[in-house]
């Protein structure tokens, strides 16, 4: 299928790797002008690398932390006028109430919501104005069903779902469309990451911490990152057009939920 975004002009937040990387490629492969961004330049160089020799293009790369003012600004300075925004950022450890700071939920609130909402702000008029516009945020599915231990993550990342849904109410009628992708344990550097906090806590060998984590999911399985990049290319599509204000699970059907 012919996506219908071979040109667009695409700028995917923290995609040195990742599920932010498998959409930067996925959206490469179809033909977008694609821009990714990191903080760390020899990660973004190896992560273009890598997109150019999957997808025959070569993305832009923007050195900059999305937390602060003026590294969003350099993003936006770098790519004004991008049909497509990718919302993406490391999210906060988990953990009990008691365990986060004051401090903890600042950096959280900047870093899982207050930073793509400026971003959304900064792009949402032009993309109305042009009369096309696709935002997806990568948020969590500890949005719909959150754990015991990661509350700070859901509690930010809610915020950010709903001021989206108010945003879309208004921009859908000029085609700039904003939905949120829903992730589970997709076989990526966290999912690494918690593995190994399983198997140091639980005293238990890192394949069996993956082992155990993969059979909390109904396929049994982890995700793949490419089977997350595609799903976000297509909601950034010109098929997707009537699709907005949602949160799609990809969890391997491990919802327990009906909505």
């Amino acid at each position: 299928m012919d996506l219908g975004i071979k040109g667009r002009k695409a700028v995917v937040c923290a995609s040195s790797q990742g599920l932010g990387l498998a959409c930067a490629t996925s959206l490469a492969r179809e033909g977008c002008e694609v821009w990714i961004n990191g903080r760390t330049e020899a990660k973004l160089l190896e992560a273009a690398a890598r997109i150019e020799a999957l997808t025959g293009h070569r993305p832009k790369v923007i050195v900059a932390d999305i937390t602060q003012d003026q590294g969003r600004a350099a993003i936006v300075a770098a790519c004004p006028d991008a049909d497509i925004l990718v919302n993406n950022n490391a999210g906060p450890e988990p953990g009990k109430i008691a365990d986060w700071s004051e401090q903890d939920w600042r950096d959280a609130v900047e870093g899982n919501m207050l930073a793509p909402i400026m971003l959304i702000k900064s792009y949402v008029p032009g993309m109305r104005a042009r009369k096309f516009g696709r935002v997806i945020n990568i948020t969590s599915a500890m949005v719909k069903s959150p754990s015991a231990t990661m509350g700070l993550s859901a509690a930010v990342r809610a915020g950010l779902t709903a001021l989206s849904k108010s945003v879309q109410k208004d921009s859908v009628v000029d085609n700039v469309t904003i939905n949120n992708l829903l992730p589970e344990r997709f076989d990526t550097d966290r999912q690494r990451f918690m593995a190994e906090r399983m198997s140091q806590r639980e005293g238990i060998t890192i394949d069996a911490a993956r082992e155990r984590i993969a059979n909390t999911i109904a396929a049994k399985r982890f995700g793949r990152p490419q089977e997350f990049g595609d799903a976000c290319a297509y909601l950034c599509s010109a098929q997707a057009s009537f699709i907005s204000g949602q949160n799609m699970q990809l969890d391997g059907g491990s919802y327990a939920g009906l909505v």
